[in-house]
């Protein structure tokens, strides 16, 4: 079933930290949604006004996962919260990866960014090739392993795998699709060293209400401002701008 219309009372069953200001927060519930789509969270007795956006890491029969990083107020709130306690969500929303009948494929993840990759890796049926950046240490990596033919890591600060920026351990062996998520200056420099033609790239824009209305989440696309709620936050590389 799908909730677009209105926020629904779930129960949280974990929210454990998983590394530095890294958690995952399990909820009960039967969900749908495709690799990609997101959710908006409101955790009602927060004093924080506007909802945020996460990305689907794992649906199960009766559970949906959702991995975050802790950035402001909001998503502090939110790692405070244990099992037993209650979390308004809504989705699925936005448009998620095409997916389909690939050979092989890379997934080039930054930060948080390796969030939806879960779901996206356990709903391929292919050979698949992870690289993954992190600031420092990485994290959720060996949850990954078991859908993943390679993985590759790097770290900016040089603490773990290949020192820089994942543009540093990413290699072009003609895959049939690539699939990206990270911040925009990660998916700006990337465009550099991919087949524009056969990329994904799921924005990480700042988001109000996740469903179109607020605009604050546009970005420049070819086709001109779309919104990355609605019309994302999936697109096609050679669609986003590199000033987006």
């Amino acid at each position: 079933m799908e909730y677009k219309d209105a926020y629904i009372d779930t129960e949280i069953l974990s929210n454990e930290k998983i590394g530095e200001g890294v958690y995952k927060m399990t909820v009960s519930g039967k969900f749908c949604g495709e690799p990609g789509q997101f959710f908006m969270l409101r955790e009602e007795n927060s004093a924080q006004f506007l909802p945020r956006p996460f990305s689907i890491c794992d649906i199960n029969e009766n559970s949906i996962s959702f991995l975050y990083l802790v950035m402001g107020c909001g998503t502090k709130a939110y790692s405070k919260l244990r099992r037993g306690d209650h979390i308004s969500v809504l989705g699925p929303l936005g448009n998620g990866f095409k997916l389909k009948d690939y050979d092989k494929v890379a997934i080039i993840s930054g930060g948080i960014g390796i969030a939806p990759m879960y779901y996206l890796a356990k709903k391929l049926n292919c050979k698949i090739d992870l690289y993954a950046g992190f600031r420092d240490y990485s994290y959720f990596i060996d949850e990954l392993r078991p859908f993943v033919n390679e993985i590759k890591i790097s770290s900016d600060l040089g603490l773990e795998g290949t020192k820089g920026t994942v543009l540093a351990i990413y290699e072009d062996k003609k895959y049939d699709q690539i699939f990206a998520c990270g911040p925009t200056p990660m998916l700006k420099a990337i465009k550099t060293k991919i087949d524009l033609n056969k990329a994904q790239l799921s924005l990480e824009n700042h988001m109000a209400c996740g469903t179109g209305a607020c605009l604050g989440c546009v970005t420049k696309t070819t086709a001109g401002l779309k919104r990355v709620c609605t019309e994302g936050p999936v697109f096609m590389s050679n669609e986003v701008l590199n000033d987006a």
